[in-house]
């Protein structure tokens, strides 16, 4: 069976910069071919992404992972119906309790600190929801509490005693999942049936060179501090380091197609759901760039070169073409060397497994540093990348492709 999987691959220049950082402050790094590199897990680059999906998509499209399940869906009750707000957050932890199956409850800190017990319940754990689910488990409390003026509590608890009912709420909670979620997927630890599994994978980001941390003192002035009293207000140091990343992610198609399901409007493709989904994807994972220290380095850089590729079979990752460190070269610098290493690995990789021809290929590159890059691909816009990575979806989807 042909599947249709959508291989990215990226290089980078950062500059100095501590995009992610672990437990100490220091950036991450990792052991590849011997030497340490620079390092951005896939999930600082995943939460880049998801932050960046808020200037591509409209709200309804997207998802929202927080402990305060109650909290969103109450906003969404009170929202539809004003007589409902002083109640809103007892009957929408009787919706989520029924829905989620798992314990919906007053962190026991935060009830041990509030004295009037007015917290609101949180689930245990980052649940990640939909806004259409959300919306439409307000309007199942609504119209199960329409015809019980006065009681309306008791009705919700006793409405979801019913075994069909409460299926009534899960089935909200496991339709029509937003971008993100369809993408990312969704782990649910205590009702494993809510589970949505990832179309999107996303690999840590590598320097495709060894690359070592440096640290830089600071000190700070008090501005009130006179002519005569010297010294700094603070001191301290912050480490950075800088690299030519190897970014990579995989795209799952049809898997993001069963995510996101057919497209419901008139007149709209059965495709056009997942159309989108990649579209943002594409533009969203390509331009967004992790924020940490962001305003210390102020690091902000685009990709220099970005190969897109459709598979028939499986991802491909071309993250061995930098198992053995890039030199810098005569005159500094590890791009140009970079892109003559990923295009003969990528073509020679491809020539032996007899993937080379399993579909389109495309190449979005800046600078004469990539220019080795033109063979693997049609060399395009990041617009014109973008346009034709749907219609090549929108092809592939089409019944009987």
């Amino acid at each position: 069976m042909t599947r249709t999987i959508l291989d990215i691959h990226i290089l980078q220049n950062v500059p100095p910069s501590n995009l992610n950082r672990d437990d100490t402050g220091t950036p991450k790094s990792a052991m590849y071919g011997g030497v340490r590199r620079a390092r951005v897990s896939s999930q600082a680059w995943k939460r880049a992404t998801r932050t960046a999906f808020n200037e591509l998509l409209p709200p309804e499209e997207l998802g929202v992972r927080t402990k305060k399940v109650v909290e969103a869906l109450a906003e969404r009750i009170a929202a539809r119906n004003e007589k409902l707000a002083p109640m809103a957050v007892g009957l929408a932890a009787e919706t989520m309790k029924a829905a989620t199956g798992i314990a919906i409850e007053v962190p026991k800190r935060k009830a041990k600190n509030d004295a009037d017990g007015s917290v609101t319940p949180e689930s245990p754990y980052l649940m990640f929801l939909s806004r259409r689910q959300l919306d439409a488990l307000a309007e199942l409390t609504e119209t199960v509490i329409a015809d019980s003026p006065g009681d309306e509590l008791q009705a919700l608890a006793k409405h979801f005693k019913d075994r069909s009912n409460k299926a009534e709420a899960r089935q909200a909670l496991d339709t029509r999942h937003s971008v993100d979620i369809a993408l990312f997927g969704r782990m649910v630890a205590d009702s494993a049936d809510l589970n949505v599994d990832a179309a999107a994978q996303v690999a840590h980001a590598l320097s495709v060179h060894a690359s070592d941390v440096e640290s830089d003192y600071y000190t700070a002035v008090d501005d009130r501090n006179e002519d005569a009293e010297t010294g700094a207000g603070m001191i301290g140091t912050v480490d950075f380091n800088s690299a030519t990343l190897y970014r990579y992610a995989a795209v799952d198609v049809d898997e993001l197609h069963r995510n996101l399901g057919l497209g419901l409007r008139d007149g709209e493709s059965p495709s056009t759901p997942t159309e989108k989904a990649i579209g943002a994807f594409l533009e969203a994972f390509i331009t967004s760039l992790p924020t940490g220290k962001i305003n210390t380095f102020g690091n902000h850089t685009l990709p220099s070169a970005v190969i897109v590729k459709v598979r028939n079979r499986w991802p491909v990752s071309f993250v061995s073409a930098f198992e053995e460190p890039v030199p810098k070269s005569q005159t500094g610098g590890f791009l140009r060397e970079s892109c003559v290493r990923l295009a003969d690995h990528a073509t020679e990789l491809e020539e032996k497994y007899g993937i080379k021809e399993s579909g389109p290929s495309w190449v979005f590159r800046v600078g004469p540093e990539t220019a080795s890059l033109h063979t693997l691909g049609t060399d395009v816009s990041l617009k014109t990348l973008i346009g034709e990575v749907k219609d090549e979806v929108s092809r592939r989807l089409e019944p009987g492709a």
